[in-house]
């Protein structure tokens, strides 16, 4: 069962409280290229993101979020800020919805407060961040090194230092790029606090291992019911990171955000071109918004009988494909006519659901 943790706004979402898991991403874009960043954003809302953050390392870069942020005024935007604190105050006053910081990497405590003291002022809630970069010393010399309790001392520390500032309208990371790392650091600091969580496996790397990573990561800690928010963090087009979290979301049943494909793997009994089928059937799904399941099947082993509880889908054979609907079969077409026949198929139960 997953746990209720405190609701905060960054935006027009709300992020714990019982809220749906929310996508975020982050743009790789100079945001002084403020047309490149614009297009970026809009990709990025388009693929699922619900959340975008973008990095403010210097002031040229705080004023084209000026402008970016008139621009895209209904997209939660978040200010990534790191080392300049008066960056962190200017973009709070400048219509960030969220600020993210790691408080260790601010040469010190009194420059959190001004940062806390503006995000009050302007209703702007506040990423807290601790991993290996930021960790104070004094926690890396009691563990003797970075470690999953380090990493949890540190942000439960610097809960009390916010609380203490009379400020609760904060998020928390405790990521790394050690996966076994980032999951225990989770499950510690969910014992601890119940402020949203943000979920992620730090620099995972490029597709597919990237992928892998942090499938494992966050899912794992999805599946006990920890994460409000979560981040899969690739070396690649940041759109790819906004597609593979939903895929963890619906590996998951927790969102969805299209069809689930179900396909068998390939082996001796296949008789027609399963890759290219299921190739071709993924592509033209692509846009489709309908939460249902649909198989593709490259033999009657794994026909209708496994693939039952599937909405629709087609058990292929050599020359021909067999339509079901709900493991019952509906119609016959030749092997060409597999993907056309399915897609049509997924257009009349659309309408179906539509109108019911």
């Amino acid at each position: 069962m997953a746990k209720v943790t405190k609701p905060v706004k960054i935006g027009n979402i709300t992020v714990g409280g019982g809220h749906p898991v929310a996508v975020q991403s982050m743009t790789s874009t100079r945001t002084t290229d403020i047309e490149a960043t614009l297009h970026q954003i809009h990709r990025l809302v388009e693929a699922g993101c619900e959340i975008v953050r973008l990095s403010i390392p210097t002031k040229k870069d705080l004023e084209a979020f000026k402008v970016i942020r008139k621009e895209v005024p209904d997209v939660p935007l978040v200010a990534d800020i790191h080392f300049n604190y008066r960056l962190a105050i200017l973009s709070a006053e400048a219509g960030a919805d969220k600020i993210r910081i790691n408080p260790g990497n601010i040469s010190n405590k009194e420059r959190v407060r001004e940062i806390i003291r503006a995000c009050k002022a302007n209703g702007v809630p506040i990423r807290l961040g601790v991993n290996s970069g930021s960790l104070e010393k004094d926690l890396i010399d009691k563990y003797g090194g970075v470690f999953p309790e380090a990493l949890v001392e540190s942000a439960v520390r610097w809960v009390q230092f916010f609380e203490d500032e009379d400020f609760t309208d904060i998020v928390i990371s405790v990521k790394s790029a050690s996966v076994p790392q980032m999951i225990r650091a989770y499950r510690l600091l969910s014992e601890q606090v119940d402020y949203p969580l943000h979920l992620g496996v730090t620099e995972a790397g490029p597709p597919p291992t990237g992928v892998i990573k942090s499938a494992i990561g966050i899912g794992a800690l999805l599946a006990d019911g920890i994460g409000d928010t979560i981040r899969v963090s690739l070396t690649a087009d940041p759109v790819e990171e906004v597609k593979a979290a939903w895929e963890i979301l619906q590996a998951l049943e927790l969102r969805s955000r299209g069809p689930m494909l179900i396909s068998c793997p390939t082996c001796a009994r296949v008789r027609v071109d399963l890759i290219k089928i299921v190739q071709e059937v993924q592509k033209a799904l692509e846009k489709e918004r309908l939460p249902i399941k649909i198989a593709v099947m490259g033999c009657e082993v794994n026909g209708p009988g496994e693939a039952r509880e599937a909405d629709l889908g087609v058990a292929a054979a050599p020359g021909m494909g067999l339509i079901f609907r709900k493991g019952r079969p509906i119609r016959k077409v030749k092997e060409e006519e597999i993907v056309e026949a399915l897609i049509e198929e997924v257009r009349k139960l659309e309408k179906e659901l539509q109108t019911s």
